[in-house]
């Protein structure tokens, strides 16, 4: 690298720099300690550079030197169980060499070339291979065997020679025809999309384990899906949540601005919390990206673009994976300030007005796929957002909602009643929907979605009645309206209200939400027929067996506890005059 440039301006994470030749959004290198940077502008013969690093003593006329190619993720074994900053520095790293604090111009890569692999092959001499295909693999962890692939933008060939052994990421293992040499370290540009050969529609559901989340609002696999909430409403106990249960392969955990301590705090907790698939650390299938409020803003703006790569890799092996970003309001500040540096023009509330232009170039990439190797993988979404004051009529909230299909809406009042998880039944939304209906009524029980849609209703009539209940009381109802409340305050209490700490109720199956509901709702047409005969609404709520459903699900073999208690309830309502 030859220093061919000089430092024209600099104000705060910006600088303007003569003497290029950089492409856009090439990596360069700013200042004699060589601060990792990136060209966001080119005009007539000055590149407007954003460093990633903190600029403080840099002043004008120090070098610029070129690296002659964009940021890259480095992809290969050892990327899982890895703690990384927004540029892909492993942060254990970072810490030996810096202490607590980071130093400026350190260069660590993003995984070890040293280590050695015990690389299997899949392939034979003589085969012909293809981008995207799997010649060998690995096996990095206990769950997650790291296949090793032709590179995307190679033309691939016939094997000429494949080995099997030890080796580090940088060593051959296997060589083609023509000459060129394949090892297990791939190298790619974190802004541009890797190929797939074709996006396949949503029509299979990501199990979360959270019944108000599989219930009423599905993500699909490859889905997109929002969270937005105040502070204290929960997101990150959520994220944590749809980390260990979903039914994913592989987690990719990006911490975008989020205050230090937080960070700290779940750097400390993640590494501890168990994979129920295993029972062994969760850590084992996840990589964290962490990038606090307090480091530089255009590493928070690049991180999620470095996350985003990671798991674009892993579902070209295959794989189901999630990436979750905490949060996406943070990375829209990053935005807004780089724009206010280089006196762009603001849109509403100050933010570019390439805003929404820049999350939707990010949750694109999600989706389950059709992969070069052959199979299927996908990418889910889950953006936390963080609305001031918890205003979701704010411009990140908005856009996000404008591009995701899925708005699992976080409400202050549940918190304060502690309901968790705190998503409003009421104005949360999923337009996945129609797409997932055929699948549940296959696959669960064909009524999974007329259970659905008589729940919901019953919550909505509720809603509505304790407006009035509020004016008059809950005792000049009508009796029918009476026992819609009782039914919907079930329905909430039994059923939406979910422990992320109680060892069973932590998740639920599919089969255990539908059977669940279909109790709940048969209680309810049992009164309704009961009222019909004349019985009283005092009687009818005061059955034991309505307080014996709320404890099956805290029973993790629920199914003769909970058809007791069907028995039990059949009979108390046959003898209710």
């Amino acid at each position: 690298m030859e220093a061919v440039g000089r430092v024209k301006r600099i104000a705060g994470p910006v600088a303007h720099a003569t003497g290029l030749k950089a492409n856009m959004y090439d990596l360069v290198l700013v200042g004699e300690e060589g601060l990792m940077s990136e060209v966001i502008g080119i005009s007539g013969n000055k590149h407007i550079i954003q460093v990633y690093e903190d600029t403080s003593g840099v002043k004008p006329g120090e070098p610029v030197k070129e690296t002659g190619g964009p940021l890259m993720a480095q992809l290969g074994p050892g990327i899982l169980t890895t703690i990384y900053d927004g540029i892909q520095r492993p942060l254990p790293l970072l810490a030996e060499r810096s202490g607590d604090f980071v130093s400026r111009g350190i260069f660590v890569d993003g995984i070890d070339h040293k280590k050695k692999w015990e690389f299997m092959p899949t392939v034979k001499k003589g085969d012909v291979v293809k981008p995207g295909q799997t010649i060998g693999t690995v096996q990095e962890q206990l769950l997650i065997k790291h296949k090793i692939m032709v590179p995307p933008r190679h033309k691939g060939g016939t094997v000429k020679e494949i080995h099997s052994g030890n080796f580090n990421v940088e060593e051959t293992v296997c060589i083609l025809e023509d000459g060129s040499k394949l090892v297990m370290l791939q190298k790619w540009p974190v802004r541009v999309p890797r190929p797939v050969v074709k996006k396949l529609p949503p029509t299979i559901p990501l199990r979360s384990g959270q019944r108000v989340i599989d219930g009423f609002f599905p993500l699909a696999k490859g889905g997109t899906a929002a969270i937005p909430g105040g502070f204290g409403t929960g997101k990150t106990v959520m994220q944590q949540t749809l980390s260990k249960f979903a039914e994913v392969d592989v987690v990719i955990f990006v911490g975008c601005g989020e205050r230090g301590n937080e960070m700290a705090d779940l750097l400390h907790e993640f590494p501890e919390l168990i994979d129920p698939k295993t029972g062994r650390p969760l850590m084992e299938r996840s990589i964290v990206y962490a990038n606090t409020s307090n480091m530089p803003v255009a590493a928070r703006e690049a991180s999620v673009y470095t996350g985003m790569t990671t798991a674009e890799y892993y579902r070209d092996m295959g794989y189901d994976t999630m990436m979750t970003a905490d949060s996406t309001s943070r990375w829209a500040e990053a935005m807004r300030e780089l724009a206010s540096r280089l006196e762009e023009m603001p849109g509403e509330e100050g933010y570019p007005a390439y805003l929404s232009a820049r999350l939707a170039d990010f949750y694109e990439r999600s989706g389950r796929a059709e992969i070069l190797g052959g199979g299927e993988g996908s990418i889910s979404i889950i953006g936390a957002v963080s609305p001031p004051g918890g205003d979701f009529t704010e411009p990140v909230t908005q856009g996000t909602l404008r591009i995701v299909k899925v708005f699992w809406g976080l409400d202050t009042k549940l918190t304060q009643r502690r309901h968790f998880p705190s998503i409003n039944w009421l104005e949360s939304y999923s337009l996945y929907d129609k797409d997932l209906e055929p699948w549940f009524t296959e696959n669960v029980h064909p009524d999974w979605n007329k259970n659905k849609r008589r729940a919901m209703a019953i919550l909505q009539e509720n809603a509505e009645l304790e407006e009035i209940v509020m004016l008059v009381g809950s005792d000049a109802l009508p009796e029918e309206q009476q026992l819609t409340l009782e039914v919907a305050r079930m329905i909430i209490n039994y059923w939406l209200a979910q422990s992320a700490f109680h060892p069973v109720d932590c998740t639920c199956s599919f089969k255990k939400q539908f059977d669940l509901l279909a109790a709940t709702l048969k209680y309810r047409d049992y009164a309704f027929d009961a009222l019909q005969r004349g019985v009283s609404v005092e009687q009818i709520t005061s059955v034991p067996s309505k307080d014996a459903l709320a404890k099956v699900k805290l029973e993790e073999d629920y199914e003769p506890v909970l058809q007791k208690a069907l028995d039990q309830m059949e009979s108390e309502f046959k003898v209710l005059r």
